[in-house]
């Protein structure tokens, strides 16, 4: 799997194309296997961001390499060109391991690639992946998909994840542990991308909930029920039930299990408390009842969470 195509059109962002790029096309320090032949592909002289790149190779040679990567695509309220996504189809066709990072998989969705498939893409735009493509198995909790000859990544850091993740199964561990190195980042990080995802009451004010949420979040020690809830909007557990799935999206117990997790995140990262004292503070009552509802929202437990981010704020 030697030959790398990085596939450049404009609207292409140009973060996820230069990661790859670093990843793929610099052999680090005291590596001895063949590596990378990585090929720059596109229709001609494209507008990456604030750069205008002069590609290699067009892109009919997308069928002929061994991996194809697909950047992020800037607008995803506009379909990808046409010819990117007839040579993306051709290259998952002539047999090349096709790759999308962060936006990018909305190429690989109007390529009909991702149909019948788990997938992801930047937490922001999960939602329009699944609205528009409803054949494809949208997963906004993870920080990459390997479907084998298709894969798809969550957005920025994680394009980085992904693209370790395929040094890692090409040349394995000791190979992709030295490219980390040289790049100053993990070779492999836990969790998804919930745990990077902040989840704030709705923006707008003049709805039902407006004073109910604030008095709600002020309260979140407190083993708040739905009955207290309704109670405190003056409106049936019912009626409370529906101006809920209208405002927020979801089901009161859910939107408090949300900002229970929200705030034990912002204690993990800002205090020494321990889990049980944060159990205490977020009312989940005890730090088995945190760490059980903690690991399957955010995709880490606690403690693993606490030294992500403690370190992230020390400069490491």
């Amino acid at each position: 799997m030697n030959t790398v195509a990085l596939a450049a059109t404009d609207g292409m962002l140009h973060f996820e194309l230069s990661l790859a790029y670093e990843v793929f096309a610099a052999v680090p320090d005291g590596v001895t296997v063949p590596w990378y032949d990585v090929a720059l592909c596109g229709p001609g002289a494209v507008r990456v961001g604030l750069f205008r790149l002069e590609p290699t190779h067009g892109l009919d040679q997308l069928p002929r390499a061994d991996t194809v990567i697909v950047p992020g695509w800037a607008d995803v309220d506009e379909d990808p060109p046409v010819e990117l996504v007839d040579a993306v189809r051709a290259a998952h066709e002539a047999g090349a391991r096709v790759v999308s990072l962060c936006t990018g998989a909305f190429v690989l969705a109007a390529a009909g690639l991702l149909d019948g498939l788990r997938a992801t893409t930047h937490w922001a735009h999960t939602e329009a992946l699944a609205t528009r493509y409803p054949r494809v198995e949208v997963d906004p909790d993870v920080l990459y998909v390997d479907n084998g000859s298709v894969l798809t990544s969550a957005g920025k850091a994680a394009a980085m994840d992904l693209c370790l993740h395929l040094v890692r199964l090409d040349h394995g561990s000791a190979v992709v542990n030295a490219v980390a190195r040289r790049l100053v980042v993990p070779p492999h990080r836990a969790g998804g991308q919930a745990q990077f995802v902040t989840s704030p009451v709705p923006a707008q004010e003049n709805h039902p909930l407006a004073e109910l949420f604030p008095w709600a979040i002020e309260r979140l020690d407190h083993p708040l029920t739905v009955e207290d809830l309704a109670r405190q909007a003056a409106m049936s557990s019912r009626n409370l039930g529906r101006h809920f799935r209208s405002v927020a999206g979801t089901t009161p117990l859910q939107w408090l299990l949300t900002q229970r997790i929200r705030r034990a995140q912002e204690l993990l990262e800002t205090t020494d408390d321990s889990v049980e004292a944060i159990a205490a503070a977020t009312g989940m009552g005890t730090g088995a009842t945190l760490r059980r509802h903690f690991n399957r929202t955010v995709g880490v437990p606690p403690d693993t969470y606490r030294r992500t981010f403690r370190d992230s704020h020390r400069g490491h």
